[in-house]
């Protein structure tokens, strides 16, 4: 069985998907791009600024599946610009202890939903 995780803390999805996905202990996350959920707007203002509302919306769908950054087990980090992989990694550090954090990939794409600059998935267990 699965169940659909949704909340309003973080953006609605933009086609047919859900938020997350739960199924047994595990969750699956869509993709989280900078949309500020309160005003729909994309926050693009710096690149730190928008992989911190990426970070927040994913925190959101975490604590509507009752996880958090603990749980997460793996990452996928899609970004448009492999010259800006330091400053994102070093706001996604911000959201994990060092010592337990997850597995992951970062991939350069050509293009990204609504032409953000990135987006993050993670699978987390209970």
């Amino acid at each position: 069985m699965k169940k659909i995780i949704t909340t309003t803390k973080a953006p609605a999805p933009i086609g047919p998907y859900n938020q997350a996905v739960l199924t047994g202990n595990t969750l699956y996350t869509s993709g989280q791009i900078a949309i500020n959920p309160e005003t729909g707007e994309l926050i693009l203002s710096s690149i730190k600024d928008e992989t911190k509302q990426v970070m927040n919306n994913l925190k959101e769908v975490l604590e509507a599946a009752d996880m958090t950054f603990e749980n997460v087990i793996k990452t996928s980090i899609f970004i448009s610009d492999m010259n800006n992989f330091s400053e994102i990694n070093a706001v996604y550090g911000e959201y994990f202890n060092e010592a337990t954090a997850p597995a992951r990939e970062t991939v350069e794409v050509a293009n990204l939903p609504k032409f953000v600059n990135v987006e993050i998935s993670a699978i987390a267990v209970k």
